[in-house]
């Protein structure tokens, strides 16, 4: 064998190396995490930085390296060729087919990419600086391409778009939250946590309000020993005051300051009781359309921890506290004051659950991992009713996307009560 052939096998296997390398490489840089990227460069990683710049221009990056293992795997494929042709006549054409696409298929695909699957991090540190170099001097030929593509594409009417619209960072974000439960790499109530940090920008004031026919409120014109009674005996500290009728708040009385008032009036006679105007605060409207993050930095800005939920016209419709956001991400808080009361959502045997209509459906969805539409109503009572389109009675039935509602209690105009059964596959989930 002379020295020719040898160079050409040498030649050969250089350039199976090389279309191993591309194979790699383009695997890694597709799903490596930018994000993991980003914080090493933050610390001051040189290849990091290398990584990030190469995806920086993802068309470029794919198109130098399609470009460039293909160029080497043809040519190694041409010499492979030129090799057995030479030692087998033309009996070597078909060796070399078999030879190569064996090569190329094992060591040139197969392999670097299930490694580069496995360690995409390190495939790509460790690429960066080769692939680089590489990337700049295909770059104009890459772009050439890309061009010859685009005009190409519209002689048969596609128009390519200049620039793609990027992706939603918090749906991106809550898929890949998603996808770490499912995989059993994260507790629920961790995701839980992060999805409502995440809902904190979509959710409105209304959907979390306490409605204004649960609100505890007091006449101001009350005597201050029964208003204080009254207020010692709610589990709230923050009580809303009204005035000839109750659509007219005039305050917001807090617990704390009453009983200072109490025990150190400003008068020297202990008889005489504190003016109740100088004690409650001027109540704070906000309207039903401003959105949990908007509320959250408002409470912070004015520091303040009660606001009263208005809609359009002006109408009370609710209140909302700083905790009610918190609950929100963290879920249910409980403290000693709070009134024990039986639980609004309870399961049944067969897998059905009696809800009480004053749950919300957001929390369904969270604590079930259903998928209740959440767009038209609030609570399920709510939703039953948009199913229905009008006040529905005791005992009717609606379906919707596998679920089974039905109407438990009905009082006046209010469903109390709604026994919903989810389809068999989410049953068996739980």
């Amino acid at each position: 064998m002379d020295s020719e052939l040898l160079y050409s096998i040498f030649g050969v296997l250089v350039l199976l190396v090389l279309s191993a390398l591309f194979s790699g490489t383009e695997t890694a840089l597709t799903v490596v995490s930018r994000a993991r990227m980003h914080q090493l460069e933050r610390r001051g990683m040189r290849r990091a930085t290398q990584v990030n710049s190469l995806l920086a221009k993802p068309e470029r990056l794919i198109g130098a390296i399609l470009l460039g293992n293909n160029l080497v795997n043809i040519l190694a494929s041409a010499l492979a060729t030129s090799v057995l042709i030479t030692l087998f006549g033309k009996p070597g054409v078909a060796y070399a087919t078999a030879i190569m696409t064996a090569l190329v298929v094992i060591f040139a695909e197969v392999l670097p990419k299930t490694y580069a699957l496995n360690r995409p991090d390190r495939t790509a540190l460790l690429a960066a600086p080769i692939v680089g170099p590489i990337v700049l001097i295909l770059g104009p030929v890459v772009d050439l391409v890309q061009k010859i593509v685009v005009i190409f594409l519209a002689l048969f009417g596609v128009r390519m778009r200049k620039e793609e619209a990027v992706a939603d960072a918090s749906e991106e974000l809550r898929g890949a939250l998603d996808l770490h439960a499912r995989e059993g790499a994260m507790i629920k109530s961790d995701r839980d946590m992060l999805d409502g940090i995440l809902d904190l920008s979509d959710v409105e004031v209304s959907e979390i309000m306490v409605h204004r026919k649960n609100m505890v409120m007091l006449d101001a014109d009350q005597p201050v020993q029964q208003i204080a009674e009254a207020l010692l005996a709610s589990p709230y500290s923050r009580v809303p005051l009204w005035r000839n009728d109750v659509d007219n708040i005039v305050g917001v009385l807090h617990a704390k300051d009453l009983l200072r008032a109490i025990s150190a009036p400003e008068s020297g006679d202990s008889d005489s009781p504190p003016s109740l105007h100088n004690l409650w605060r001027e109540p704070w409207f906000v309207p039903d359309t401003t959105s949990l993050i908007e509320q959250l930095n408002a409470f912070r800005a004015r520091r303040e921890h009660f606001a009263l939920v208005v809609d359009e016209y002006g109408d009370l419709m609710g209140l909302v506290t700083l905790e009610d956001i918190l609950e929100e991400i963290v879920g249910e808080i409980s403290d000693e004051h709070d009134v024990t009361r039986a639980s609004a959502v309870r399961r049944e045997a067969g897998g059905s659950y009696m809800i009480d209509g004053v749950v919300t459906v957001r929390d369904l969805n969270r604590d079930f991992d259903w998928e209740l539409p959440e767009d038209d109503a609030a609570t399920i009572a709510g939703l039953v009713i948009q199913l229905a389109r009008r006040i529905p009675d005791v005992g009717e039935r609606f379906n919707l996307n596998g679920f089974t509602f039905e109407v438990m209690r009905r009082l006046r105009n209010q469903v109390t009560a709604v026994r919903v059964r989810p389809p068999r596959a989410k049953i068996r989930q739980h």
